[in-house]
């Protein structure tokens, strides 16, 4: 697959921000203890399923403090139509406990010691970052990785080498860039029957055969 040039990689690169210099996570959050159980709940499910689940739950455990010291059953019935709910529960359990006892209940705004905290790896802790403090971070999902490779900007073969990838030639503006991908992958970069008549990036497409992911 051929590989997006330096002039490629500029023009793509202002074509995303021009249009989605504004965009946000769809995920529905009031604070950043919301905002880590959201993305957390989000891995491997759509974020309109999470904004179903979360009403209830934050509204049964408005704090970290509580949701600490909650039955773990109760978590398990109130996300159970989420993916792989079982393990989520225990993870944002942990999570809270670990926000409590290490962190005097404020949800840590680092890097490193967001990836302390059970569930998050990674990907959450930078979709955390880039949501709550527009940190110049990049975090590819299934989305940013099948556009990623689609205009040649990639061709690594796993997500976190991919992220390396992009932040080396975007450098700046990864916020943006990261929420821009994401929404273009979703509504208009689909896995399946990607709408090209309605893509402002076709002059770069490599390919929309590959990477169904």
């Amino acid at each position: 697959m051929k590989k997006a040039t330096k002039k490629d990689i500029e023009q793509i690169h202002q074509l995303f921000i021009d249009r989605y210099s504004d965009a946000v996570t769809e995920l529905e959050y009031k604070n950043a203890y919301e905002l880590v159980i959201a993305v957390a709940l989000s891995a491997q499910c759509t974020d309109k399923r999470v904004n179903i689940i979360t009403p209830a739950l934050f509204k049964k455990y408005p704090t970290v403090e509580l949701l600490a010291s909650s039955d773990l059953n109760d978590i398990k019935d109130l996300i159970k139509s989420c993916s792989f709910f079982n393990n989520k529960a225990k993870n944002i359990q942990n999570m809270a406990k670990r926000v409590v006892e290490v962190y005097g209940g404020e949800i840590p705004m680092d890097e490193k010691e967001l990836i302390t905290l059970a569930g998050v790896g990674q990907k959450t802790a930078n979709v955390v970052m880039i949501e709550y403090t527009g940190a110049n971070l990049m975090a590819v999902d299934t989305h940013v990785f099948r556009v990623s490779h689609r205009l040649g900007l990639s061709d690594d073969k796993t997500a976190l080498k991919t992220e390396a990838t992009l932040v080396k030639k975007f450098k700046n503006n990864l916020h943006a860039l990261h929420q821009g991908m994401v929404l273009f992958g979703r509504y208009i970069c689909t896995a399946k029957n990607p709408k090209c008549e309605e893509c402002f990036l076709t002059d770069f497409c490599k390919t929309k055969e590959s990477f169904k992911v």
